[in-house]
């Protein structure tokens, strides 16, 4: 009793150190099993196991005490049976099947989002990145071919891009269904595809496409880089930036009534696309005539002639050649039909379906051995300077040296990515990020060009030019002023001086100086612009050759360089 009271009533640290001598301190130190298998509750096991029951109770159900406190018998540590491992693991895959609650163990895949302690990993999980699959060093390089999706807005161009990178596998399904699950808040259910290539959010908030989008998907022989232009016509000039990177172009037009016959007319985004596209140096089209799902067309023949019939004429003016280098095939984005596989509704099409015929396109023609001349898209800072560009003639490799022209500045190539994949070295045609040395991201500017220092390009202010007049209300007479656009680069321009016509079917020139040229006439100019560029003449080398002139939103000449004047000092 005595003791009894005395425990009652000593003071506190006394009490304490009691307890203290009471405490195990021979006891193993814990170390965290690392290969522990996720947990899964019992509540969400499809039934006990032997393995199982040590931990739970008659019934397999689980002890749970309070509201989150998990009871389980006491275990030395890593004294665990590797059979229950097992069955944990199998449990988990089972589960996340099953039941919407349960994250894979096997992929380590966080939990759906209902769970909000998975929040902050749904956030890092925005941007799908995509699979690529490492290529064998003995494997022959696939032909790398830039697609450039155009056509008016809305015509289903991200939609088309987003399906078919789900169906080579480069976003996986579960990105694809949390993007549905928030278009779906936003009653936005249709646009869920399109967000594999509008990544940011004023783009997904108003379904429109702003800069260009990048991506990347393989075939069996070739790697595709897919460039998802912009329909709208604000965003013009950022599509003829997407265009002259681009050996391929895919013109998406709606098959539905009313849109394609809205994308068609004058102002419609389809006519000015294309046109631009043959600029850019495109030679091969691809016309899908989407959203044949719709149920004003419901996979009709009739309409899919008749969008057919409307568009040739036109592309035959703008210069493709119907029979070799454009070809029609239907198809829907949003449910994939006839992009892999054939649609089984459409039995009129006998054709390959999109992305086989892609495959089996002949392959393209690329000097190799020429200058080195990659045009700038974009540039950023990352761990020094970062470098957008499409190789238009030559290699690249690490380690060289290289001079960033109009500026003459010399750089260094301190790594080489080619669509997102480091490499030692890249041949023409190739999508390159560039780590560069011995230049600041703020002396750069799109529209400067990557030369070797043996044969750099040429640059200067003033050119003459052979330019065809598309759309212009009144007349142009010399100290007229324009945007021109060649290759990468965007620089305000000058017609100085109108030197002749040329007639259009003979290719004549006119003996006289013409005081004014107007629509849908042929003439060669002296053209000045407000600050240095680099160009070459057309016949040198017809990618830093053709140019397009804008003014008011519009295109109004498309030419090409015949010749560069030398600057008076």
């Amino acid at each position: 009793l005595e003791i009894t009271l005395f425990h009652q009533y000593a003071p506190v640290d006394v009490q304490l150190q009691d307890a203290f001598t009471g405490l195990n301190v021979n006891a193993k130190p814990f170390i965290p099993n690392v290969n522990a298998a996720e947990f899964v509750p019992g509540y969400l096991q499809k039934g006990p196991t032997e393995s199982i029951t040590s931990t739970c109770n008659e019934k397999g159900r689980c002890a749970w005490v309070g509201a989150d406190t998990w009871v389980a018998p006491p275990m030395e540590n890593g004294d665990t049976e590797l059979s229950a491992e097992d069955n944990w693991e199998r449990k988990g895959c089972e589960v996340s099947e099953a039941e919407p609650g349960g994250g894979t163990a096997g992929d380590g895949g966080p939990a759906e989002e209902d769970s909000p302690q998975e929040e902050g990993t749904e956030e890092d999980e925005e941007v799908p990145t995509p699979k690529m699959v490492p290529a064998k060093p003995d494997a022959p390089k696939k032909e790398h071919v830039n697609v450039v999706f155009i056509g008016h807005v809305d015509a289903g161009k991200s939609t088309i891009g987003g399906q078919i990178m789900y169906l080579t596998g480069m976003v996986d399904k579960r990105t694809l269904e949390k993007y549905e699950r928030e278009a779906k808040e936003k009653n936005r259910e249709t646009w869920y595809l399109s967000w594999a290539l509008d990544t940011n959010q004023e783009e997904r908030d108003k379904g429109k496409t702003v800069e260009v989008g990048r991506a990347y998907f393989e075939t069996e022989k070739k790697h595709f880089t897919i460039l998802d232009a912009p329909g709208h016509k604000s965003f013009v000039p950022n599509m003829i930036g997407g265009a002259s990177q681009a050996d391929l172009a895919v013109l998406v037009i709606s098959a539905r009534k009313g849109e394609f016959e809205t994308g068609f007319e004058k102002g419609g985004q389809t006519r000015e696309h294309a046109m631009l596209a043959k600029t850019a140096g495109v030679k091969h089209l691809i016309v899908l005539v989407n959203k044949m799902d719709d149920p004003t067309v419901n996979w009709s023949l009739e309409r899919y002639e008749e969008c057919k019939e409307k568009l040739v004429p036109f592309l035959k003016k703008v210069g493709f050649n119907p029979r070799k280098d454009i070809h029609f095939m239907p198809c829907s984005g949003l449910t994939g039909a006839n992009l892999k596989e054939p649609a089984e509704h459409c039995s009129w099409y006998t054709g390959l379906p999109f992305i086989p015929h892609l495959d089996s396109l002949p392959n393209f023609t690329r000097s190799s051995d020429g200058p080195v001349r990659l045009p700038i898209v974009d540039k950023y800072k990352d761990m020094g300077t970062v470098v957008l560009g499409k190789l238009e003639s030559g290699s690249i490799s690490k380690a060289q040296q290289l001079v960033m022209m109009p500026n003459r500045h010399t750089v260094e190539v301190l790594s080489l990515l080619s669509d997102d994949v480091e490499t030692d070295d890249a041949g023409p045609g190739e999508n390159l990020k560039l780590r560069l040395k011995g230049i600041e991201e703020e002396e750069i500017l799109p529209g400067f060009i990557l030369c070797t220092p043996e044969s750099l390009c040429h640059s200067g202010r003033t050119f003459d030019a052979q330019i065809v007049i598309i759309e212009h209300k009144s007349i142009i007479c010399p100290g007229y002023n324009a945007v021109l656009h060649i290759h990468t680069c965007i620089e305000e321009v000058q017609i100085t001086a109108l030197i002749c016509l040329v007639d259009k079917k003979t290719g004549e020139k006119s003996k006289t100086r013409p005081r004014f040229v107007k629509q849908d006439q042929v003439c060669i100019a002296r053209l000045r612009t407000a600050g240095t560029i680099c160009l070459e003449t057309f016949k040198d080398f017809p990618q830093m050759g053709r140019f397009t002139l804008r003014d008011e939103g519009k295109t109004i000449a498309i030419g090409k360089v015949l010749k560069l004047v030398a600057e008076k000092d």
